[in-house]
């Protein structure tokens, strides 16, 4: 029997590797996109641990190259979806009841396998599958789904460790007992780390997941089902059903033992299951635990003080990286009019030596975006600068599809804050820059606050401690991450828990023990060590 008190070390971040020309790990990452690239994968369903074909197929291409098919996948059907809550229901009570440092070894097991065997894999598969570059896919894929393996077992001990006092006449203790259910995930295309966090997160904790994967990250997703079955993940704890989202959330939000939901996706699809689940709250067992995160409109502020070099690159790279299909990507910026000549000539600079191409191409910095859906949203929203009298393209602004969906990186300059690219989520690869009077730095926070229903990231760039104070403090709910001198992207676990408020979503802080803690009941037990004998108290006698 195991009566050892165990807990996991705060760990260190993965190394991240650079994949310089020549380097050992860069030959074995090409070698693995060459390998990827001349197969096509048959990926099931994968339900109680077992593989399911339901001939209902799909396909998964290359952004890069839509014409180049990479998968085929399974769809599921009601009965699929059903078997699937039937077998995370089944395996409940056995994961559960494991020891959670059983449980976390798992875990811990799985971050090294994706370390040490599987990261060429896991890479190749989210650069071709996904449309990132190395650098990209390394710090997602690698990086940072081991980062979210490894500290939420550090995180889990200190919650574990969490108990109340005691005194001479009882003995109290608390027992964090997962939902009483099953947690239904949604998972976003734009980060493999992410579609591995929401899973294995809620089943650290000891619950088991229905597991509704976005179709063009299945690629990366079913690695990581195949890794974590590796690792010694017992079946039916995560069940892996692609699909349609509106099909398997009508079976998964009916079920009476629906506990949890763990989303990330757009604003518009959260808001619709929530008010599902708000509609049938007389079905449940208890109320659902609803996490998640959405959307964002991220903003780089800048104050006179700045320096237009460092706030150049910042715009480029937090505007541009993944082609701005990140939650926390830049897409808004305001420049005071001091700064803007000297910031405009840097950022062109910059424009015309970024290189758009094939993921396999090293030297591109900016690749295709995810599918053609959203190459003809952001152009809609490329067009509607095109037209206006009160906007500018001043670099970029040219799409083609052709072969892949490749977007220019686009800089847009407007007099109207109040212009649409200012105001709405592109999610591509489109910056807007307001410059503003150099006087009217307040009053241009206060606008930079009010501007957006959006709460998820910002950042200031001053050189200036008072200004960069103000700054600070008049922004306080516009972003829940919040950058001072750098770009609005990058958040590591452990060091910058992530997530926002507002219509960003429930800001429950994915990367610390805060997103662990939703997904546990607790139980206060008290044990009274002699108890009363006698019905009154001392004040009656």
């Amino acid at each position: 029997m195991n009566n050892a008190i165990y807990n996991f070390r705060e760990p260190d971040n993965e190394p991240v590797l650079s994949y310089l020309s020549g380097s050992n790990e860069r030959k074995l990452l090409e070698k693995e996109l060459e390998e990827q690239g001349s197969k096509v994968v048959d990926i099931p369903l994968i339900i109680g641990g077992k593989e399911i074909r339901t001939g209902q197929t799909g396909k998964i291409v290359m952004p890069t190259d839509h014409n180049h098919l990479l998968a085929i996948y399974h769809k599921a059907t009601e009965k699929e979806v059903a078997l699937a809550i039937k077998a995370a229901l089944d395996a409940k009570e056995c994961w559960m009841t494991l020891a959670w440092m059983e449980r976390a070894a798992i875990m811990i097991r799985a971050a090294e396998l994706i370390s040490k065997k599987y990261r060429f894999i896991l890479n190749a598969a989210t650069m071709l599958g996904q449309g990132k570059n190395a650098c990209q896919a390394e710090i997602d894929s690698a990086c940072e789904v081991i980062d979210y393996l490894r500290f939420n077992a550090h995180f889990a001990s200190m919650i574990y460790q969490e108990q109340p006092v005691s005194d001479n006449q009882s003995i109290n203790r608390l027992e964090y007992r997962p939902l009483e259910g099953f947690i239904y995930t949604i998972t976003p295309f734009n980060f493999t780390a992410i579609a591995s966090n929401l899973n294995t997160s809620v089943a650290l904790m000891g619950n088991t997941t229905v597991w509704k994967p976005a179709t063009t990250s299945l690629l990366s997703n079913y690695y990581l089902m195949k890794i974590l079955k590796e690792a010694g993940l017992p079946d039916g704890v995560i069940n892996f059903v692609p699909g349609s989202g509106s099909l398997i959330s009508n079976v998964v939000l009916n079920h009476r033992d629906l506990a949890g939901i763990h989303f990330t996706g757009s604003n518009a699809t959260f808001n619709t299951i929530w008010k599902q689940v708000s509609e049938n709250l007389p079905k449940y067992r208890s109320y659902p635990k609803i996490v998640g995160e959405t959307g964002g409109k991220d903003f780089i502020f800048a104050h006179k003080s700045a320096n237009p070099l460092e706030l150049a690159t910042a715009i480029t790279r937090g505007a541009f990286e993944y082609q701005g299909q990140k939650c926390s990507a830049a897409s808004r910026a305001y420049i005071p009019e001091s700064l803007w000549e000297e910031t405009r000539a840097q950022l062109l600079k910059f424009m015309s030596e970024i290189q758009v191409g094939d993921v396999k191409d090293f030297g591109n910095f900016v690749n295709a975006v995810i599918d053609e859906s959203a190459f003809n949203n952001i152009m809609n929203y490329i067009e509607k600068a095109q037209i206006s009298s009160s906007a500018e393209i001043i670099a970029g602004g040219k799409g083609d599809k052709t072969k892949g969906f490749f977007i220019e990186p686009t800089l847009i300059v407007t007099k109207d804050p109040h212009f649409i690219t200012m105001e709405e989520e592109v999610f591509g690869p489109v910056m807007t820059i307001f410059v503003y009077d150099d006087s009217k730095y307040e009053e241009t926070l206060k606008l930079c606050d009010e501007t957006s229903p959006f709460g998820l990231t910002g950042a200031i760039f001053s050189n200036d401690k008072y200004a960069m104070i103000q700054a600070c403090r008049t922004l306080r709910y516009a972003a829940g991450n919040f950058y001072i001198n750098d770009k609005p992207t990058g958040a590591m676990v452990g060091q910058q828990p992530f997530g926002g408020a507002r219509a960003s979503g429930t800001n429950d802080k994915a990367g610390s023990y805060l997103n662990l803690i939703r997904w546990v009941s607790p139980r206060t037990i008290k044990e009274t060590l002699i108890p009363a004998t006698d019905f009154r108290y001392p004040y009656m006698m």
